[in-house]
C-alpha cells in the first residue's frame, strides 16, 4: 500500500515542532444509559488512539471519569454548559502542539470520516462539551518549581476540575482573562492542592466537522479552566472550589461560572469506575 511515506519527511522538515501546548482538545461526553461498558472499551481499546493519540500532533492526552458521588458536586444547578448539570462523566484532554492547530485539524476531520466509513465510531454516546481550543495562559503554584503545562497530562495528577467561565459580552472576554491570570488565580492557588491551572478559550469547529458533534458554543465569550490536583477533588471540594463561582461572578465582571465540574483519572486499559457512574 501506498502510503506517501516520501512526503513524511518533508512535513517534518518545516513549521513549528515545539513543546508547548498552543491548542487542547476537551472532550466531555455521557454515553447512553446501558452502554457504559461498551463505551468505555471502545474509547479505551480503539478510539484514544486511532481517533487521537496517533494523529500528527496530538502529543499528549488523559482521560477523566466524574463518578455519580462526583457529578452531584457540580455546579451551578442551572449549567449553560451540561444540562442536566450531572451530565458528561467523561472527559478527554489532549494537547496539541503550539502552531500546529491547521495540520492538526486536516488529519483530524479526515480521520474521523474514514473511521465512520470502516464503522468504528461509537453512536451511543453524547458530547456535552466538545470543542478544541488555543491556549491562553497558565498560572502555576509554586513559580518556577514542578512540572510545566507541557507535563500536566503525563504528570499523575489526583484529580481535575473543569472550569468554563463565559462573559456577557465578548469585549469583557480580556479583562475576565487579565483579572484571572494577574489577581484571582494566584491568590486561590496559594496554599491549594492544585498545581496550576491552565487557561483556553474555544475555537470553532470547521464546517466538515463531524454531524455528531455540535458547533461550539461561546467562541467570543467563554474561558475554559483545567485545574490540576494533588489530591482527590472530594477531599477539598468544599474548601477550595465550592466558593469559586461567587468570586468570579463577585468581581464586577459580567462573569458567570457555567460549569465547575471535578473528575478523577481513569485507569487506563480497565472499567475502574464505570460501575459507579449511575
Amino acid at each position: 500500500m501506498d502510503t506517501h511515506s516520501e512526503t513524511y519527511a518533508e512535513l517534518a522538515a518545516v513549521g513549528p515542532y515545539g513543546v508547548r501546548p498552543g491548542h487542547a482538545l476537551i472532550t466531555m461526553v455521557e454515553p447512553h444509559p446501558g452502554h457504559e461498558y461498551a463505551y468505555n472499551r471502545w474509547y479505551e481499546d480503539d478510539h484514544y488512539y486511532a481517533g487521537a493519540m496517533a494523529m500528527p500532533w496530538m502529543y499528549a492526552g488523559r482521560r477523566w471519569v466524574a463518578t455519580r458521588d462526583l457529578q452531584e458536586l457540580r455546579l451551578p444547578e442551572k449549567s449553560a454548559v451540561a444540562e442536566p448539570v450531572t451530565a458528561g462523566c467523561y472527559l478527554s484532554t489532549y494537547w496539541v502542539t503550539e502552531g500546529r492547530y491547521d495540520d492538526h485539524m486536516k488529519w483530524t476531520v479526515g480521520i474521523n470520516k474514514r473511521l465512520n466509513r470502516d464503522g468504528r465510531v461509537y453512536q451511543d454516546r453524547t458530547h456535552v462539551f466538545t470543542a478544541f481550543q488555543d491556549h491562553e495562559a497558565t498560572v502555576y503554584r509554586d513559580g518556577a518549581a514542578g512540572p510545566r503545562d507541557y507535563h500536566a497530562l503525563d504528570h499523575p495528577y489526583a484529580g481535575l476540575v473543569l472550569e468554563v467561565i463565559d462573559v456577557e459580552r465578548g469585549e469583557q472576554r480580556a479583562g475576565l482573562l487579565e483579572w484571572l491570570r494577574a489577581r484571582h488565580l494566584p491568590k486561590v492557588l496559594a496554599g491549594s492542592p492544585a498545581a496550576m491551572v491552565t487557561i483556553f478559550r474555544p475555537t470553532p469547529l470547521p464546517g466538515d466537522k463531524m454531524t455528531y458533534v455540535k458547533q461550539v458554543e461561546g467562541v467570543d465569550t467563554r474561558l475554559t479552566l483545567l485545574w490540576f490536583l494533588e489530591e482527590d477533588p472530594r477531599e477539598c471540594w468544599q474548601e477550595h472550589f465550592a466558593g469559586l463561582g461567587d468570586q468570579v461572578a463577585g468581581a464586577g465582571l459580567g462573569a458567570r461560572v457555567e460549569l465547575m465540574a471535578p473528575f478523577v483519572p481513569t485507569v487506563p486499559g480497565t472499567d475502574r469506575y464505570v460501575d459507579q457512574l449511575r
